[in-house]
Parts: structure tokens; C-alpha cells; sequence
């Protein structure tokens, strides 16, 4: 049996700039930008959570329910920074780490000898390390497999400990709800919901017809996961599967000339980005999102191993049409890479 701990930082980059500025710890704080700017919130603190504010939520909304937030554009340099203190931290446990963004991770510690070999303490010992060495608290899961680590880390936050045993997890799974499945976001939770599937219990006892019906290939995540089934590993060598630029106007931008403009700004930024990860020779596609006025979005792709403005450009007014008019908030361009096995396979044939 797999012992998988998930750590998640408490509200990273706000906690370390409350951190650094113990007087702010006690009032509402975002990371998102500034009064006279648009954009998103990337973080807040727990103060701005009691009034509603969220991460994700555009910053107008934010500042509708806490006027009085503070907003900071961030330093996405030091939050850098303080993560690799944390994923230095992780290595002294186990070799067996993947990390998920700046502030989250998977650790295998199944074969770990640490604590004698109990996950319970060695998560404690590795919360009260990042303490001690970062002054930032973190949350962590126990659990048999990573789905199972990533709901745990969750039930306790922030600042506590999750841990979820092989025998208490068929009790566990039955009354979770299914919007905590990775991949049921709010539409899905809504078709699940009209057809009467709220948790676990509801999607064990389903119909498989009538899942695979409505949900095709998902039918199977969703069976598995209602379960507490996860047979995936912790990828230590966890492959980029893209690399994306992106951009939030402060005025909507009004027609397909002014998001053209755009692309002229934005693929040279994504042209430093690409060599920086030495990804030219792995593009296997483009693509272009735009997020309207109205916030709802559409991404639009095409599969080609080379990026160029012409293409970009077909794209672009795909997507733009599609808006029937509205304006522009937001314009991002990336590319899809190869899978790292088609990749090695390519190294080979040459």
C-alpha cells in the first residue's frame, strides 16, 4: 500500500508577504494588481476570504466585497525563491517529489525509513521544518494515493494535518462531494447534479450506461475516483506539456485590429520563453485564448510544430468571431509540446 503525502501552502504568496510584514497579517490582502488595473486575483489571505473574496475572482469583484483590500502586484521573484527552499526541504525525505506549482506537492514516502517509515510523522516533521526554516505554515494529506493526499491537505486548512488510512477510506469516499473530483468543475457539477449524482455513494450506485452516456471517457475518472481509486505514481521527471504568455488589458480591447496589435507584444515574450526552456525543437501545436468582457472564454488550437504570426493570426480571428461581437479583457498565445516519451523517441530516429 502507498503512503502519499500532499503538501499545500497556506495562501503562498500572501503569506510570504505577510511574512516579511508582520503588521498586514491581521488585514484583508490580495495578490492581484491594483485599484486602476484589471485583472485576477492570484492569492489572498484569510482576513479577504471572510468577506468572499477567492482566487480566480477578477479584481473589480474582489474590491466590490472588501473595499478596503489591500492589493500588491506581487514578487513573483522572492515567491520563487521561497520554493525552493520548501522543495529542498521535501528532498531531505524522500527522492520521490513532484511538485505541482510553486507552493504544492506530491511526496512519496512509502519506502521511507524516516519516523519508522510512518507518514503521519514524517508529514508533522516536514510541516515543522517549513515553519522553522521559511516562517510560512503549510497544510498537508496522508492518504494510500495521490487523489486521496490532494481532498486530505483540504480538510484541515489552513496549518493542519489530514490523515486518511487505507480502512477509513470507503467511509470517507461516500459522502464526498463530487465537485472535489479533479476535472468536475461547475458545469459538470451542475449535469451531474440534474441527474441526481452529488457524492461518492451517488456515483457508485449509477447506472454505467447511463454515465458513459452523459460523460463519455470521463465515466471511467469518475467511477474510479467515487471509489478513492488512483493508481497513478508521483512523477519525479514530470514533463512540460506547454509554455504560454498572457495578457489582461485595463480597457477591453474593442475589435480584431486592436487584438492583433496584441499578438505583436505578446509573441516575442513568448518567443524568450520558449528558448528559455529549450522547447523550440518539441512544438507539436499553437494556440490563442481569449477571455471577453463578460468573462466567459474560448481557446482555439491548431496543430503545426512551428510558431509564426501568420498562423497566430488565424487563430486569433477564429477566436475573436466566435465572441459575436463582445470586447477583449484578456489575450494569451501558447504552444503544446511533444510527450516526453515521442520526444525521446524522436532523438532516437535522428
Amino acid at each position: 500500500m502507498k503512503k502519499i503525502i500532499h503538501i499545500d501552502m497556506d495562501c503562498f504568496f500572501a503569506a510570504v508577504e505577510m511574512r516579511d510584514r508582520p503588521d498586514w497579517r491581521t488585514i484583508p490582502l490580495a495578490i492581484g494588481g491594483s485599484r486602476t488595473e484589471r485583472g485576477v486575483i492570484s492569492t489572498c489571505n484569510y482576513p479577504a476570504r471572510v468577506y468572499g473574496v477567492r482566487s480566480a475572482m477578477p479584481t473589480g469583484q474582489a474590491l466590490k466585497l472588501c473595499p478596503h483590500l489591500l492589493l500588491l502586484h506581487g514578487n513573483m521573484e522572492k515567491y520563487k525563491a521561497a520554493s525552493l527552499q520548501i522543495q529542498a526541504i521535501f528532498h531531505r525525505y524522500t527522492d520521490k517529489v513532484e511538485p505541482l506549482s510553486l507552493d504544492e506537492a506530491y511526496l512519496d514516502v512509502s519506502d521511507s525509513s524516516l519516523f519508522s517509515g510512518s507518514a503521519t510523522l514524517i508529514a508533522e516533521d516536514i510541516r515543522r521544518v517549513i515553519f522553522a526554516e521559511t516562517g510560512l505554515t503549510a497544510s498537508a494529506g496522508v492518504a494510500p494515493n495521490k487523489f486521496l493526499a490532494k481532498i486530505a491537505s483540504d480538510e484541515n486548512k489552513p496549518n493542519g494535518l489530514f490523515v486518511l488510512p487505507p480502512e477509513k477510506v470507503s467511509d470517507f469516499v461516500k459522502f464526498l462531494p463530487l465537485h472535489k473530483i479533479p476535472g468536475v468543475g461547475k458545469k459538470t457539477a451542475e449535469r451531474l447534479a440534474n441527474l441526481g449524482f452529488y457524492t461518492c455513494a451517488d456515483i457508485q450506485n449509477a447506472p454505467l450506461h447511463t454515465l458513459v452516456k452523459h460523460f463519455g471517457s470521463f465515466a471511467d475518472t469518475l467511477i474510479e475516483r467515487s471509489f478513492g481509486r488512483d493508481s497513478r505514481e508521483v512523477q519525479n521527471d514530470y514533463p512540460r506539456k506547454s509554455v504560454a504568455v498572457e495578457h489582461t488589458y485595463t480597457e477591453d480591447l474593442p475589435d480584431l485590429d486592436a487584438g492583433q496589435q496584441s499578438l505583436s507584444e505578446l509573441l516575442p515574450k513568448l518567443r524568450r520563453r520558449i528558448e528559455r526552456c529549450e522547447a523550440a525543437a518539441h512544438i507539436q501545436k499553437i494556440g490563442i485564448k481569449l477571455k471577453f468582457a463578460d468573462f466567459q472564454q474560448t481557446t482555439v488550437e491548431k496543430q503545426q510544430p512551428e510558431l509564426d504570426m501568420a498562423s497566430l493570426k488565424q487563430l486569433l480571428e477564429q477566436a475573436w468571431h466566435r465572441g459575436q461581437g463582445k470586447k477583449v479583457r484578456l489575450v494569451g498565445i501558447h504552444v503544446g509540446l511533444k510527450a516526453q516519451e515521442a520526444q525521446a523517441q524522436l532523438s532516437l530516429e535522428l
